[in-house]
């Protein structure tokens, strides 16, 4: 009798020892954690199914909106698809839909007389199928080819699979697109011609191929935007936001004022660049160093000479060329009616987006356009100076025999570490806050974590400087030399 009394004692013990602490963890992580994007992604990583969420959304709503609206995170390929495969079933199946859904699938504005093409807001709709349709192919790449290839030549970290792959992802695309813009830069009037960049402007129409290829270049770096924030954010992600919408105002600038003939050229002087890095990187994880280090040369050699003076040449020509070829600045008019030369006006501002409204209307390089033009150039050079300072800084201290290799795998290592951390905390809340009995609690679960969080805070040791750590950042986007495990 006593040791029954005993025991009932103990379990009411426990009972109200473990609901406080239930209760309290409980509502810090619904405070911390409820509705948290990382959350949702977090049970998708853990194989969550739709029913535990719809059960979830029972008590936890804002949780289940953020499950659902980073579920495309997870499916990009089936996001992409079932916003096209509308557009394809009424285009094949409703033919009075054609007028309009033809707009997303093919060039518009042709013309039979010139067989070209010409510009308009029509364009927008094509650039946004095409966007879908690169954030699909790129999913579906990675996922599925560049990955399982990645895994087979001995590549076992999860974190650098996905970078393998989004390397991979961009020396597929550029090795299409960089080929195509030489063979459309070798065919041109302008082919190692600075001047005739601006010989015949403006012109209203281009060939198909032109066409097709500004508007996927255009389409590409809208995709980069959204796969950056998409993805897991790195340290350089304002200098990428600010590089990527940088480079979609200057291809749209260009094609509404019909530049197409710099932004053709500016696109394969960059686009050079895109092609040698991403071989760099894929070595580098695959295991080919020295064959990593020959291509990292050749980076460093095409990077200077296409970005530092190539570049350069392309903005004096903008400085003092064009200035000098479009004596009376001004156009209107189709392609097969062009009115002018004639003056600009001289009070308002309504002409300078008048290209980007009626694109057969009034046109001007006023010497305040093109000073803008010159100056969004020069931004983008300024955010290549400092990549290039980095990689010069870097290249010189790895040339000195500065160790960089374990210093940058300990960084990778806490962030993996921090990011597993936090997620599995993610899925811990989660599981607490079901509805269990007294029975389903594990403290001592509970102490192996705590344990395991201390002694991972002190083999951290003392953060570094963030200096140091941007370096250590870009020797892991650069750097060719064998990683530690």
């Amino acid at each position: 009798m006593d040791q029954t009394n005993t025991d009932t004692a103990h379990k009411e013990s426990a009972l109200v020892t473990s609901k406080p602490y239930r209760t309290k963890r409980t509502e810090t992580k619904r405070i911390e954690y409820s509705g948290n994007e990382k959350l949702a992604q977090c049970l998708f990583d853990h194989q969550i199914g739709m029913s535990q969420g719809e059960e979830l959304s029972r008590h936890h709503p804002s949780t289940y909106v953020a499950l659902m609206l980073t579920r495309p995170r997870c499916n990009q390929t089936g996001l992409a698809f079932f916003l096209i495969a509308p557009l394809l079933v009424a285009h094949l199946c409703i033919p009075a839909a054609r007028p309009h859904t033809s707009k997303f699938l093919k060039l518009s504005y042709y013309n039979p007389a010139t067989g070209k093409y010409g510009a308009g807001h029509d364009d927008l709709c094509f650039v946004t199928s095409c966007v879908l349709l690169c954030i699909s192919i790129r999913a579906a790449l990675m996922r599925h080819v560049l990955a399982p290839v990645g895994r087979h030549w001995g590549i076992s970290k999860k974190k650098d699979v996905t970078r393998f792959s989004e390397q991979g992802w961009m020396l597929a695309y550029y090795s299409v697109l960089w080929p195509v813009g030489m063979y459309l830069y070798c065919k041109s009037p302008y082919y190692l011609s600075m001047k005739e960049l601006w010989a015949h402007w403006p012109e209203r129409e281009l060939d198909g191929l032109m066409k097709a290829y500004i508007l996927t270049q255009w389409a590409y770096w809208a995709q980069q935007v959204v796969s950056v924030n998409i993805e897991a954010r790195r340290k350089d992600y304002w200098e990428m936001i600010v590089h990527h919408a940088i480079t979609i105002s200057l291809i749209a600038a260009c094609y509404a004022y019909h530049q197409t003939r710099v932004g053709h050229l500016i696109l394969i002087l960059m686009d050079v660049i895109e092609l040698i890095f991403p071989l760099a990187k894929c070595l580098k994880y695959v295991g080919f160093t020295t064959l990593c280090d020959v291509v990292f040369g050749v980076f460093l050699f095409v990077w200077i000479w296409t970005r530092h003076v190539f570049y350069l040449m392309v903005c004096w020509s903008v400085y003092y060329d064009l200035p000098r070829s479009l004596k009376q600045p001004c156009f209107r008019g189709a392609a097969e009616d062009v009115v002018g030369p004639y003056p600009a006006p001289e009070e308002g501002w309504a002409h300078l987006l008048e290209p980007f409204v009626d694109p057969t209307g009034a046109v001007c390089m006023t010497d305040g356009i093109t000073k803008g033009f010159l100056a969004f150039l020069l931004a983008l050079e300024g955010v290549i100076c400092v990549w290039s300072f980095l990689i010069i800084r870097v290249t010189v201290r790895v040339l000195k025999g500065a160790s960089a290799e374990d210093v940058r795998s300990d960084v990778e290592a806490e962030e993996e570490e921090e990011e597993e951390e936090v997620e599995y905390e993610m899925v811990e809340a989660l599981a607490i806050e079901e509805d269990v009995g007294v029975e389903s609690i594990d403290l001592k679960a509970w102490e192996r974590r705590t344990t395991k969080r201390e002694s991972s805070s002190r083999a951290s040791g003392v953060r570094v400087h963030r200096s140091q750590s941007n370096r250590k950042e870009l020797l892991n986007r650069i750097g060719c030399e064998k990683q530690i495990d």
